[in-house]
């Protein structure tokens, strides 16, 4: 852990200036949660329904959603269908939120962390192989700040061996490869509705299977096990024959996403908008931005990382001295206890380790907000 006072700040007053994050909620959200407050049904009811069926027409997928509690409770479910047991193993990127690869502990199975590819922050699908073992099961990876992964060849590594992937697109709600969205390069793709991302419902996340029978096997195990539908539709007395858990969504989160859902094109434009006018800005300093397209990848982004080389801190404080809040966010994992791992020689990861830093990217902004806060980041890296 680092020791350094200056590696890290409290979080910031809004009031104060820009926060890195800011939920974006429409003004719809009140209207819909307030119908449901007022109806029957505020736990698992039509709204989580109507929730999976719309967000499945906007990712224009021929699979059907399963709306959960959180993107963390549908990567269990993954790592479950996906068949990882007590000492498995899941290849797993080093840098991303810890959701991403506590779920494997769950498991019993043991993570096998893989290093960053440089210049994108995503998975280095060059070490991908190297990793492969008997033991090995799936292949775990995220679309680190929206900037989807090279899952050609992801998933050709994966047929190769008979590997389950799993997709983490909780940054990443639109993304497409090669024309393709990321779901139908993935056997379980999961997105993540939290606070601050890019779609909300409070809480909550969806996972999509590539087949209809770990569709059907995911509603059963994200409500006790219990076949749902079938016990409303009167037959009370049925088996449980899988262990399930209480992950399932709520109508009143439910009713947030459905007024998500309708400024959804709205929010990924604006945006993106954002998003260009930072490239744009900092046009000036080479490769300083990690999340930038090329011609395979679609995508909206969620984070923006600036490449501070060895500046960051210099960075970090100057932005606070004028009320901009900014922060690494995600670390590598292998820093943690909990994964029992020794901080280990990812060269990539080393590299950059002390360099990056998120600025805010969301919908409290404004263009000259965009244009102040780079104002003051080439103020101090130029």
């Amino acid at each position: 852990m680092r020791k350094d006072p200056m590696s890290e700040y409290a979080l910031m007053d809004e009031k104060k200036g820009i926060p890195l994050f800011r939920p974006y909620v429409p003004k719809k959200a009140i209207e819909f949660v307030s119908d449901t407050l007022n109806s029957r049904w505020i736990g698992e009811g039509p709204k989580v329904k109507e929730f999976e069926i719309k967000f499945q027409k906007f990712l224009k997928s021929n699979s059907e959603c399963v709306a959960v509690n959180s993107g963390t409770a549908a990567l269990h479910l993954a790592y479950i269908l996906a068949g990882v047991k007590k000492g498995d193993e899941v290849i797993c990127p080093l840098f991303t939120c810890t959701a991403t690869n506590l779920p494997i502990l769950y498991q019993g199975a043991k993570p096998v962390f893989c290093d960053i590819a440089e210049n994108s922050l995503n998975i280095n699908i060059e070490d991908i192989e190297s990793l492969i073992t008997k033991k090995t099961k799936a292949i775990s990876v995220v679309d680190y700040g929206g900037l989807p992964n090279d899952y050609e060849e992801i998933r050709k590594i994966c047929d190769k061996y008979e590997l389950k992937l799993i997709s983490d697109c909780a940054h990443c709600v639109d993304g497409e490869y090669k024309n393709k969205p990321i779901h139908e390069w993935a056997d379980f793709t999961i997105y993540s509705f939290q606070a601050i991302k890019t779609l909300t419902t409070g809480d909550g996340g969806i996972l999509i299977c590539n087949n209809k029978e770990n569709t059907k096997l995911a509603r059963k195990i994200r409500w006790f096990g219990i076949d749902r539908e079938k016990k409303q539709s009167g037959i009370w007395e049925n088996d449980v024959t899988n262990l399930g858990y209480k992950y399932h969504m709520n109508d009143i989160s439910a009713s947030i996403g459905l007024a998500s859902l309708l400024e959804i094109k709205y929010v990924l434009s604006t945006r993106m908008k954002f998003f260009e006018k930072y490239i744009d800005n900092l046009s000036s300093i080479k490769d300083c931005i990690y999340e930038n397209p090329n011609n395979n990848k679609k995508f909206t982004p969620w984070l923006i990382t600036l490449n501070c080389g060895n500046k960051r801190l210099s960075v970090m404080k100057h932005l606070r001295n004028f009320g901009i809040e900014s922060a690494q966010v995600h670390y590598r994992n292998d820093r943690y206890t909990v994964f029992s791992s020794k901080k280990c020689n990812f060269p990539n990861m080393n590299k950059i380790e002390d360099s990056y830093l998120v600025l805010p990217l969301h919908m409290g902004l404004t263009f000259e907000n965009v244009d102040f806060i780079s104002e003051k980041v080439l103020e101090i890296m130029i």
